[in-house]
């Protein structure tokens, strides 16, 4: 009887140190895990601020863009290029349609 208490307790024994390996290595492997998704996030983290910096850069090339297009679309302006060109505005030659 002896005998068999001693080898339940050597089983139990194997077990436990066989449990507290496993979960060594099942926690180092999470850290690991854990220190690679922070690297991973701090380079995604990174590539987004890049991103957000060229589009307000293209958002005042647009503005600028579109502050150019006003300008050069102007009433005045048309009509300055047109008398360069040797063109004359008319409104004798401006027809309203309306319908009835």
């Amino acid at each position: 009887m002896g005998s068999k208490k001693k080898s339940n307790t050597l089983k139990l024994h194997k077990f436990y140190k066989s449990f507290s390996v496993v979960g060594s290595v099942v926690l180092l492997s999470l850290w690991i895990l854990s220190f690679f998704a922070k690297i991973s996030l701090s380079s995604i983290n990174v590539e987004v601020e890049r991103l957000s910096k060229n589009v307000k850069k293209q958002e005042k090339v647009n503005q600028s863009l579109v502050m150019k297009i006003n300008e050069l679309t102007s009433l005045e302006n048309i009509q300055e290029v047109a008398n360069q060109e040797g063109l004359a505005y008319n409104n004798s030659n401006i027809v309203i349609v309306s319908e009835q």
